[in-house]
């Protein structure tokens, strides 16, 4: 590829500047839709976690499940493009398949003058507005899509399947990592580091020497965040405001913004109580914590901030929900919460087994936010004809 951007002549359609030796074709002439068979779908209450043939739907997972329906099988219309009618997720899929059921539609390159891989990456490279759990196939079927010359598309799959591939194995390595640890913690939280015999309690076995106590035996403080202070905030940080606001969301930890507020100054623990509720982070710099935000500090003599973090981690929250039509956790309920405890010696070494593996997800997972920059960045280059390949 070369990565060099150089002097063009463009031409403006429908879609921006493209390349003057570039067409523009309307979603009716990209695409076939004659597929030659059709099947019917399974229904995800019949899917699988193994057998012959894999389910591809609109989901965020490349397979779904698997079937042993033989009779729903796509074979002869690959390779094919899936589209999410709801999710707007697309998928290129060159193997015999099973579709799932609700919102999985088929697209079928029209390959006299696109590359099919090269029709999903254009495909790909279009923002859909998001209307929720509504129907959006309407809307993609008005978008024109960049078409250059064949051998020129051909390359450009090239280059992004290389860049796509390189994002998938980083996500098997994350994902790898997020279920060492899920085992790890399962383990450790059930067998201890010292090869105890084991007792019964209300969560489940445990050391015969470790404790049960609920988080609001073991904290010197726990309450809610409260309103974001509007007249002294910034999204931005500046020279005023540089304490950072926490809100309950897993995006950079919460960041909401910036205050010249402290409203809490020692190392701490928070709790999302909406939206992604459980999802604990150690804070140890001053912060404000807003709405849907719960603060623990914990009484450090009788327990480790890292212990506790993880403790925390593998509780099941629902088991202390109320019948309320949206799910949350109120500081009551977290006060309720049960904290298997072993000694202060024990509780670090666990500690460190486990913020160890947390180490490794973290900076596997910066690569994987790099990877993914790189391929929306060269995506986008290449569908504008702003990088070309030779």
């Amino acid at each position: 590829m070369n990565a060099k951007t150089q002097e063009r002549k463009f031409k403006q359609t429908e879609i921006g500047e493209m390349p003057k030796s570039w067409e523009i074709k309307a979603f009716d002439k990209a695409v076939n839709n004659n597929l030659n068979e059709s099947k019917d779908s399974e229904l995800k209450s019949s899917y699988k976690t193994n057998g012959l043939y894999p389910i591809v739907d609109q989901g965020n997972d490349f397979i779904a499940g698997y079937t042993d329906d033989e009779s729903k099988v796509y074979k002869e219309c690959i390779p094919i493009i899936i589209f999410g009618d709801h999710t707007r997720v697309f998928k290129y899929v060159d193997f015999p398949f099973v579709t799932g059921a609700d919102g999985t539609k088929l697209i079928k390159a029209n390959e006299e003058i696109y590359n099919p891989k090269f029709l999903y990456y254009a495909f790909k490279s279009i923002n859909i507005p998001n209307r929720g759990y509504n129907r959006h196939f309407k809307i993609l079927k008005d978008y024109f899509l960049p078409c250059p010359p064949k051998t020129e598309q051909e390359k450009i799959a090239e280059v992004l399947t290389k860049i796509q591939k390189a994002v998938e194995n980083q996500e098997k390595l994350v994902k790898n990592l997020k279920e060492l640890k899920s085992a790890t913690m399962a383990k450790l939280f059930r067998e201890g580091l010292n090869g105890e015999p084991l007792k019964q309690t209300e969560i489940g076995e445990i050391p015969k020497s470790w404790e049960v106590m609920r988080l609001g035996e073991i904290v010197d403080e726990i309450f809610a965040g409260g309103d974001v202070p509007k007249n002294n905030f910034s999204k931005l940080i500046t020279d005023e405001y540089k304490i950072p606001i926490y809100t309950n969301g897993e995006k950079k930890q919460g960041l909401y913004g910036y205050t010249n507020i402290i409203k809490v100054s020692k190392p701490s623990l928070t709790i999302s109580s909406r939206g992604t509720i459980g999802y604990c982070v150690l804070r140890e710099k001053p912060y404000f914590p807003a709405i849907r935000l719960i603060v623990i500090l914990p009484n450090l003599n009788i327990v480790s901030l890292y212990y506790l973090k993880f403790a925390i981690e593998i509780n099941n929250f629902e088991k202390y929900f109320d019948k309320s039509p949206i799910p949350q956790l109120t500081v009551p309920m977290a006060k309720r919460i049960i904290i298997p405890l072993p000694n202060k010696d024990e509780q670090e070494e666990i500690a460190n087994i486990l913020t160890s593996i947390d180490n490794k997800i973290e900076i596997e997972g910066k690569k994987l936010e790099v990877y993914n920059e790189f391929f929306s960045s060269t995506l986008n280059q290449l569908m504008t004809g702003k990088i070309r390949v030779n």
